[in-house]
This record gives structure tokens, C-alpha cells and sequence, in this order.
């Protein structure tokens, strides 16, 4: 809204600041991605979402304490009509919250629906066209595909079963899928990645994306990684720690969350540096992982990690980063570019899971007999690519011999 209203710029979004070069390098074309592809058009978008908390959206923001009062107060009238939808929430699967802005039914099938009828209502009140959900609710204790997981059939009847399998994360991507919406899941539990709800988003044509949006350490692992790499320089340890002290923060102070995170948070590297090739250099890494809540740090997150290396004759080496970062500001941009490249995933006929979307993601969606891919740079060259595609442009793979012949 801030955006909108010309208070402040994108910074962070590919969508709004990103651009996209066509042809060869000697055609000077090079359009901004919103000029290229048709994306929505940011005065079009309508926000919406639910919590466990009732607070509008203007109070939960001047709550969690990221934003300047002066630039919320400027945005106070907008911000204060969007007032949450009630969760679906469950104590069991995100143990250091709670609230009383929460959905009640008989089974979880008829939270479903519920969630549904809402999904509905918005769409009616708001005369929108298309709609698409973003999962950024907290992070869920870890989960691993049940029988109830393994089709359609099997997770409506646990849906009606009260399968404990089932989280509320998997609840909503239920209820967007079944209604034909794109979903998008930011945080790094289980959910539409399943093959019940892959088969469901393929049956209604859905775009499928996630998980665990990729801002902070992981984020400065995928542009450090493939750097190593490209110059095969060995890594004998990688310590990662953090310290933040917002709701996320509290959240993954319990260890069944932390698990989830943890397990999204440590699998970049090996995909990356891929061991099993290069055994010399990458196969006995230490690999540390840490998350530590620390109250007065609220939503500035600070990252540290310290990298063992090693090059020549084998001699050692180190890094240091210390990454003092802002969380939500981080996410903000990218929880955008996702909403409105699902969108347009959705009316180019693309559905189920969206591999060029990666880019934005610590675990990402992937073919169940390929591996992900997680290097950050090539990442976004299959994203400009899929761009290109969409568009009948030439695709890019910088071979650029057509310079010297």
C-alpha cells in the first residue's frame, strides 16, 4: 500500500524492479519484467487473509513493531479495514501460540469447508476475478507423508477421520485447491507438497509453489555456495546460528517446529556442493545449523556463520558473515513476486508444481524423480527463461558464440 500510494520503492521485488534481457546482447533489449509479461497490476490487488488474532491489520503492524508510526500512519485507513478472517488453528501443531479468533467444527472437513465459504465470500464482496493464497502462518511441528497423504481419496476421508497427519497448513491448501487458486506455501511444514494435494492440483488446474521462503541465512548460503563451488574450493564446515526474537522467533523455540525449519535450512548445501561428485572437497562437511529466541532483538535477525575452507595443497581458510537483517522486510517483496507470478502461472495454463519459482524458496517444489535445485544463480536464469517462454522469446543460455563466428 505503502508502494502504491508512492511513499517508498519496491526494493526486493522482481516483479516491480526486475528486468528481463531479449535476444542477444547486441539488441539492447532488456524490458522491466512488468513491461514484458502481464503481470496484475499492483492498484488491482485486494489483500485479505486470516489469524488466530483479531487485531486489524494496522494494529497487528503497529504490534510487531517493523514499521516506522509515520509511514503506517499514512497507510492507517487502508491498513485498518482489513480485519482477519478466523483461523483454522490447532495447539498441537504449533505449540507456543495461541488465540481466539479460531474456527470450531465438527471435523477438519468441515473446516474445509468453512475456509472455502470464505474463500468465496472475499472473492463475492470484493468483485475479484482471480485470487491466490500464500501460506505464512507459523512454522508447524515436522511432519512426514502419512497413508493419508498418498491420494485425493485417502486425505478427504482423513479430513473427515480427523487424520492427526493432517495439519491446518494442509487444511487451507485444501480448501485454495479445491477451488482452483494458485497456493504458494512460505513456511518450511508440510503441505500442498503431498501427492493427495499435487494430484488435486493438477485435477483443478492449479499452480503449486514453496516451501520455506528463502530471506536471511539461507539466502546468503546460495549466493556464497555456488561461488565455492565454481572454484572448487573445499568446505570441511559450515556453523550456522541466529538469533531473533519475533513470534517466528518464539515459535521455533519449541523443538517440533525448530525440526521443520531445520530440516529446510540444512538441505541447500548438499544439493549444491553435491558430495557424491566432488568427495574430495564437499563429502565430511559439518554442517550446523542454530535458531536462538532473544526478546529484545524483535524482528531484526542476525545471522551468523562461520565457513571452514580449504584450497591449494589443501590448506585452510575461513569465512565469517555476520548478516544483520530485518526479517519481514525481506519477505515482504517476495511473498509479492509470488502472488502475482503464481497468477500469471495460473492464466498461462501452467498448473501443479512450478519448478521456475524456486528461485524464492529454501525447500523447493520439485518432480519426486529429479533433484531440487538450489543454486540462487541458476535459479533465476530458469526463471527468466520460463518468462521468455511464456512470452515465445528465444530462451538465454549465455553460450554466445554467435559473438566470435
Amino acid at each position: 500500500m505503502a508502494i502504491r500510494k508512492g511513499l517508498a520503492k519496491p526494493i526486493g521485488s522482481l516483479t516491480e524492479m526486475g528486468t528481463a534481457r531479449l535476444g542477444k546482447r547486441t539488441d539492447n533489449r532488456s524490458p522491466s519484467i512488468r513491461e514484458f509479461v502481464p503481470l496484475a497490476e499492483l492498484n488491482d490487488i485486494v489483500f485479505g487473509g486470516w489469524d488466530i488474532f483479531d487485531d486489524n491489520c494496522y494494529e497487528s503492524a503497529k504490534h510487531a513493531g517493523v514499521l516506522d508510526e509515520k509511514l503506517l500512519d499514512q497507510v492507517k485507513d487502508e491498513l485498518s479495514a482489513i480485519k482477519p478472517m478466523s483461523a483454522v488453528f490447532d495447539r498441537y501443531y504449533v505449540k507456543r501460540l495461541d488465540g481466539p479468533n479460531v474456527k470450531k467444527g465438527k471435523n477438519k472437513k468441515d473446516l474445509a469447508d468453512q475456509l472455502v465459504a470464505d474463500i468465496r465470500k472475499f472473492k463475492a464482496d470484493n468483485k475479484c476475478s482471480r485470487l491466490v493464497l500464500i501460506w505464512a502462518g507459523s512454522t508447524e511441528i515436522f511432519l512426514t507423508e502419512s497413508a493419508c497423504h498418498s491420494s485425493l481419496a485417502a486425505f478427504e476421508k482423513g479430513l473427515v477421520d480427523n487424520d492427526p497427519a493432517i495439519s491446518p497448513s494442509q487444511i487451507y491448501a485444501y480448501a485454495a485447491l479445491s477451488e482452483g487458486l494458485p497456493y504458494g506455501n512460505a513456511a518450511p511444514n508440510l503441505s500442498a507438497e503431498v501427492p493427495a494435494l499435487r494430484e488435486l492440483a493438477n485435477k483443478t488446474g492449479s499452480p503449486i509453489c514453496g516451501s520455506d521462503m528463502k530471506t536471511g541465512q539461507t539466502l546468503i548460503k546460495t549466493i556464497i555456495a555456488p561461488g565455492l563451488k565454481a572454484r572448487l574450493i573445499g568446505v570441511a564446515g559450515w556453523y550456522s546460528t541466529n538469533i531473533l526474537g519475533n513470534r517466528d522467533g518464539e515459535v521455533l523455540d519449541d523443538p517440533e517446529s525448530f525440526k521443520s525449519k531445520e530440516e529446510s535450512k540444512k538441505g541447500a548445501l548438499d544439493y549444491i556442493f553435491q558430495p557424491h561428485l566432488y568427495p574430495d572437497l564437499y563429502k565430511d562437511i559439518s554442517h550446523v545449523v542454530r535458531i536462538n529466541y532473544y526478546p529484545p532483538r524483535g524482528d531484526n535477525k542476525e545471522g551468523w556463520d562461520n565457513i571452514d575452507i580449504f584450497g591449494w595443497l589443501g590448506y585452510p581458510m575461513q569465512l565469517k558473515i555476520n548478516f544483520l537483517c530485518r526479517d519481514s522486510i525481506l519477505a515482504a517483496p517476495i511473498v509479492l513476486d509470488v502472488a502475482l507470478f503464481l497468477d500469471l502461472s495460473k492464466r498461462a495454463g501452467f498448473k501443479g508444481i512450478q519448478e521456475w519459482l524456486s528461485f524464492y524458496f529454501k525447500s523447493p517444489m520439485h518432480a519426486p524423480d529429479i533433484y531440487p535445485e538450489h543454486d540462487l544463480f541458476i535459479q533465476l536464469m530458469k526463471l527468466k527463461n520460463t518468462l521468455r517462454y511464456m512470452r515465445g522469446e528465444e530462451l538465454i543460455t549465455h553460450l554466445g558464440r554467435e559473438y566470435y563466428d
